[in-house]
């Protein structure tokens, strides 16, 4: 674990060597970490950073993984819906459309944002950025992307929009016959592997091998 700073010997260290808790705030050494190592808040026991193996390689594979799920998420049907006779397959897209067509275009764009563009832009910077840690090229551009994609991680509202779907089919189930579609699994499968991803892609390494301080990221 970190060792804490004393308050009054802040100044005498570089900023470099210190590390603050995101939870409890307390100032700290900054460890140096061997592969496979994590360093935790000796106060609150909160993870600061993680020294994981094959960080890029490992990032990239999910997020080609992720991107080959977006399609058949978002546009193949989710729920197949029979009711009286009738017959009704949803889409992610076509639930924005239908709002837009009934009057509701704030709903639907809001929808179309945190559903479908905000989540494909996300995973576009987390490409763009690896990349050009993997072939060591354009690394400012990547700091600018690596800066967009942490702002637009709370805008990203998968799950949401799953708990939603989710509670829709509950609630249905009594009135009407639901068949799960293929979209759903797709769906569920692309937010797995963005949570897997969140967890793989340690913004520590990340951080330091866009800034050229860590050049051995993707061992």
């Amino acid at each position: 674990m970190p060792d804490p700073v004393d308050p009054s010997g802040v100044s005498d260290l570089p900023l470099d060597d210190l590390v603050a808790c995101h939870e409890c705030d307390l100032l700290m050494r900054k460890p140096q970490l061997a592969h496979g190592e994590k360093a935790q808040c000796p106060r609150c026991g909160y993870e600061l950073y993680a020294h994981r193996h094959n960080v890029v390689e490992r990032s990239l594979a999910l997020v080609v993984t992720a991107l080959l799920l977006y399609v058949p998420a978002n546009f193949l049907p989710i729920m197949q819906l029979n009711l009286l006779g009738h017959s009704s397959r949803d889409t992610v897209w076509s639930g924005v459309v239908g709002l837009f067509n009934t009057g509701m275009q704030g709903v639907a764009g809001v929808v179309f944002l945190c559903s479908m563009g905000i989540p494909l832009l996300k995973l576009i910077c987390q490409l763009v950025v690896l990349l050009s840690i993997r072939w060591n090229i354009g690394r400012n551009y990547g700091l600018l992307l690596y800066r967009i994609y942490h702002h637009l991680r709370d805008w990203g509202m998968l799950e949401v929009y799953l708990m939603g779907v989710l509670v829709a089919i509950v609630k249905l189930a009594d009135m009407a016959a639901i068949t799960v579609g293929l979209g759903l699994v797709c769906f569920i499968s692309l937010l797995l592997v963005q949570v897997w991803l969140e967890v793989v892609m340690s913004p520590h390494q990340i951080w330091q091998a866009l800034s050229g301080e860590d050049a051995h990221a993707g061992d």
